[in-house]
């Protein structure tokens, strides 16, 4: 098995529609770019929370997807599937059926075939397990072979470690070269600063600080804000509200505007090293990106030549009141150079081909 070409069965949310599903870009360029390696993925996704309506691309001719009904009886055929596969992947946040699977997907480990959870919400679910000592993923953690985040940098790590992970790896994020690049602006978006994602509860109060109050200092500035959930939150004249935007839509939405701003959930923030795959796609886009403050930015891009970095609403207004086309475009093209040198999902399916093929080789050795 060493080296050689992997079967993968991978669980997630959904790989054909972002609808509700932030994760979609992520699945998707790692997924893309594995099987630009040659090894073979089949993405089992649940029909749950309207998202094969709302499917932004038909099923790819670079992974196998299997939609299954969401129900229990179905989560068990699709796990029978599974058992052909070399290496078999559990993200967080299916959906359905997150605890069953979790728990079952751990009965397809054998010594040839590894068992991954993948945790794309990594602070989420720290947090969960830490305040909950009965949570049922808790005694889980240790018999995965191998924990894989979307980020989370050294904190991430240590937490998983402490929980009993035999090994954890970030894997993060990063720009899907096929989807994300510059286009034509589009007159629909054009603005000042724009701001793409959907109303969370863990979001709300960092979007009000760093978008909302800052569109009612500056009346005389355009705003947009795209994403799902926020029809009825309450907004200054100047900002306009679009709804979801499509991912066909997404890179004239970050090429158009001045400057597009990436706020990050609380917990992101908490622990840090977290870039948004937001963060990626706008600088794939040669957009200029005011972030709020998050440990670890400086491992992705630096900041004021690469990245604008602002602590609170007070210095975005700053940073917007200072911000003239010339500069915008300047930065912009600094972080289309760095994402393109350093942060592609061919960087990262090489990161993970190498500690998969260790792993595979480790047990190997164990085995004889």
């Amino acid at each position: 098995m060493n080296n050689k070409k992997l079967k993968i069965a991978f669980f997630g949310s959904s790989l054909v529609s972002a609808y509700w599903n932030g994760a979609a870009t992520y699945y998707r360029g790692i997924v893309r770019a594995l099987h630009a390696r040659e090894h073979q993925v089949t993405f089992y996704e649940p029909d749950a929370y309207q998202r094969q309506e709302h499917r932004d691309m038909p099923d790819p001719d670079w992974a196998k997807v299997v939609v299954y009904p969401a129900t229990e009886e179905a989560v068990f055929k699709v796990l029978e599937q599974a058992t052909e596969a070399d290496l078999v992947v559990k993200a967080s946040g299916v959906g359905v059926f997150d605890e069953l699977l979790e728990a079952e997907v751990l009965k397809l480990q054998t010594p040839e075939r590894m068992v991954v959870f993948w945790d794309v919400d990594a602070p989420a679910t720290l947090d969960r397990v830490q305040h909950n000592p009965q949570d049922a993923f808790l005694p889980l953690i240790p018999q995965y072979d191998l924990i894989l985040t979307y980020g989370g940098g050294d904190p991430v790590v240590q937490a998983y470690k402490a929980l009993g992970a035999r090994q954890c790896v970030p894997i993060y994020n990063a720009l899907d070269t096929a989807t994300h690049f510059p286009v034509e602006p589009n007159p629909r978006f054009a603005c000042d600063l724009a701001f793409l994602g959907n109303r969370l509860p863990d979001r709300e109060a960092r979007v009000e600080q760093f978008f909302l109050d800052v569109a009612a200092q500056l009346p005389q500035n355009k705003f947009i804000i795209g994403g799902s959930g926020w029809g009825d939150k309450p907004m200054s004249p100047n900002i306009n509200y679009i709804g979801h935007v499509y991912t066909q839509d997404h890179n004239a939405f970050n090429c158009t505007p001045k400057a597009v701003l990436n706020i990050s959930r609380e917990s992101m923030a908490r622990y840090g090293f977290s870039p948004a795959t937001r963060v990626f796609e706008a600088a794939g886009a040669a957009a200029c990106i005011i972030t709020d403050y998050w440990e670890g930015i400086d491992f992705f891009f630096q900041p004021d030549m690469e990245i604008l970095v602002a602590r609170d609403g007070e210095e975005v207004a700053q940073l917007m009141a200072e911000l003239t086309e010339e500069k915008a475009k300047a930065i912009g093209q600094a972080a289309y150079k760095k994402v393109l040198a350093a942060h592609t999902y061919d960087h990262r399916a090489d990161q993970l081909e190498k500690l998969l093929y260790t792993k595979i080789a480790k047990r190997a050795e164990e085995l004889v």
